[in-house]
């Protein structure tokens, strides 16, 4: 298993978290140095807070973690391809590195609909790979919105 998988599955373990909670089923983790820094799955309905998809606990976490805000040098991990808000997060961040599951055809700001972490009118760009453990991503999550009807 390679480390990009490794990750992805820690990810994926955030993400049925989530499910376990009746959130919808995405789970992020950031990595510095070979160690897992930051974890983070969707709060929205447990918390009552738009704001709280997986990226932002994650961030958030990261950085208490580390002291700062600036996560240079890092890799996060998430399952869905990151929304416009988490997106924007990333960079702002400075994350160096986003490794992501599955495509998100509706709200996807990685390429699919947008793309801000490489857009070169940014101060900052990330490095992107998409498609790891994509079929467990996105079978968790059909799993989550077939138990809802």
């Amino acid at each position: 298993m390679n480390k990009d998988t490794f990750y992805m599955a820690a990810a994926l373990e955030e993400a049925e978290q989530a499910f376990a909670k009746g959130e919808i089923p995405i789970g992020a983790v950031i990595v510095k140095d070979g160690e897992i820094i930051g974890r983070g799955h969707n709060l929205k309905e447990t918390e009552k807070d738009p704001t709280l998809h997986a990226e932002i606990v994650a961030i958030r976490d990261a950085a208490r973690n580390l002291g700062t805000w600036r996560l240079t040098g890092t890799t996060i991990y998430v399952t869905i391809e990151p929304c416009p808000m988490c997106a924007g997060a990333l960079v702002q961040a400075r994350i160096r590195r986003l490794v992501y599951g599955a495509d998100d055809l509706k709200a996807g700001a990685v390429g699919s609909l947008w793309d801000i972490v490489r857009d070169p009118r940014l101060n900052h760009r990330l490095e992107v790979r998409r498609g790891v453990l994509e079929n467990e991503a996105k079978e968790l999550v059909q799993k989550f919105f077939t138990r809802l009807r």
